[in-house]
Formats: C-alpha cells, sequence, structure tokens
C-alpha cells in the first residue's frame, strides 16, 4: 500500500499519458476516456496535493466512467456526416435502381440477381423479364415495384 501513498499529480499524468497513446495503439475510444479520467486527477492533485489514494481512485473512477457515457451520448446525438450513408448498407444502396427478373415473382416472393448476389424480393406477382425498381429494404429482403 505504500506505492499508493506516494501518487501524485505526476504519476497521474503520466498514466494520462500511456492511456490516450494506448487508444492509439487500440483504436475503440475506451483508453482515452481512461486517460481523461487520470487527466482529470492529475490536475486536482496540483490543487490539492494532501488528497488521499483512496479519494484519487474514486475521482478517476468517476470520472472515467462519466467521460465515457457523456461521449456515447454526445455521438449519439450527432452522428458523423458522410457523403456515402449507405457505405455498409449494402441493400439500401439498391434503393431506386431497375432491375430485370430473371426469375417470376410467385405469391410476392422471388429471387433477383444484383451485381455478383442474389437477393430475395418481395413485391406483386411478376413473369420473367419484368423490369423492377427496388424500393425499400426489409432486413436481407429488397422491396419491389413494377418499373
Amino acid at each position: 500500500m505504500d506505492l499508493f501513498t506516494e501518487l501524485n499529480s505526476w504519476h497521474w499524468g503520466i498514466i494520462a499519458v500511456i492511456l490516450i497513446i494506448l487508444e492509439v495503439f487500440a483504436p475503440g475510444a475506451f483508453m482515452i476516456w481512461l486517460g481523461v479520467g487520470a487527466a482529470v486527477v492529475s490536475v486536482i492533485l496540483l490543487l490539492a496535493p494532501s488528497m488521499s489514494w483512496e479519494l484519487q481512485f474514486v475521482i478517476f473512477a468517476i470520472v472515467s466512467v462519466a467521460s465515457i457515457f457523456g461521449w456515447r451520448t454526445y455521438a449519439s446525438k450527432n452522428p458523423t456526416k458522410t457523403d456515402q450513408p449507405n457505405l455498409n448498407q449494402r441493400g439500401e444502396q439498391y434503393v431506386n435502381r431497375v432491375f430485370t427478373l430473371d426469375e417470376p415473382v410467385v405469391n410476392g416472393l422471388g429471387k433477383i440477381k444484383v451485381d455478383d448476389s442474389t437477393w430475395k424480393i418481395e413485391g406483386d406477382d411478376c413473369e420473367p423479364g419484368t423490369k423492377v425498381r427496388v424500393t425499400g429494404v426489409d432486413g436481407v429482403v429488397l422491396k419491389v415495384e413494377h418499373v
């Protein structure tokens, strides 16, 4: 326990820098918030150097958890804007595209060849050779309508 009683502002500052550097090598926006907690404790220890090590760890834990939840709340309310919003939503990329059926749509269900893959489709019954437009996506099923 003597190790903990010797903690000072410099120790917490070094811990903060190490945690932030670790974030560079293990991205995931987690270590940086622990680094923020350590940095806050470092600054508080500059102002109150006689603080007990137990209180230091409590402040570190509270600030770390609060910064993680604060960031997650902020990030969910302010999503990153992109010029390609459907980049990782493959089905959404096909909305409004027109395709020609190779197989019939029977009882509202069928399959369609899209680029290099086959997708399930839902729509009105159609014969092969009919042109259909993708109007939406429901999971892995494309919603289509006659053109």
